[in-house]
């Protein structure tokens, strides 16, 4: 089934992407949005657990509200991008399974602490975090992933409605303004990090 994408294509996602951090101007619209939505949703998780909850910010009063949540200049940043996300992690993702994994009827119940929730929630929550960077990249945007913020005031925020979701990360996302990339830092050679057994 798999195709390996020219060079042009691992450029675009890998080698010769950046993270943004100040954009050109452009907007991003809604449907901009659910195309990148409807390719993180193909990505892979264990038992097909969607634990990713997006909250999509458009509006400048929302894109203000996170930003005064952020710390150092993670705030100018969301404040000027023409998007911003936060991703969360729904601790109570197991309610899904019934129809999300259906050829396992009592997946619901392989969760059944907290505990053991959240650990499955932060793995797959930042998998689709990740599908989120490689689908934006992928249509031609460009994305700022950030830390550097206060959790429990963007949970109240973004979240209120929905108590059993917590935030893992935040981003930026739009056309970059070539002046504001940085050079790429060091990466490691691959047997500095990998063994092969």
């Amino acid at each position: 089934m798999g195709k390996p994408l020219d060079a042009d294509g691992l450029d675009t996602i890998f080698r010769t992407a950046r993270s943004a951090n100040g954009y050109n101007g452009d907007p991003v619209s809604e449907v901009d949005i659910r195309a990148i939505y409807d390719l993180v949703k193909m990505g892979p998780t264990s038992a097909n657990q969607q634990a990713a909850r997006f909250v999509w910010l458009l509006s400048q009063e929302q894109k203000d509200a996170l930003a005064d949540y952020s710390s150092g200049t993670n705030a100018a940043k969301i404040r000027t991008a023409p998007a911003a996300v936060v991703i969360g992690m729904d601790l109570a993702f197991n309610e899904q399974l019934p129809w999300l994994f259906p050829h396992a009827p009592d997946a619901k119940n392989w969760f059944p602490t907290e505990e053991v929730r959240r650990t499955h929630a932060m793995r797959n929550s930042s998998l689709q975090g990740a599908y989120f960077i490689i689908a934006a990249r992928a249509l031609g945007f460009d994305v700022g992933p950030m830390s550097g913020f206060d959790h429990d005031k963007v949970d109240a925020h973004f979240f209120a409605d929905q108590p059993t979701v917590k935030t893992n990360f935040i981003a930026t996302f739009g056309h970059a303004d070539p002046a504001t990339i940085h050079d790429r830092l060091p990466r490691p050679e691959f047997d500095q990090f990998n063994r092969v057994r």
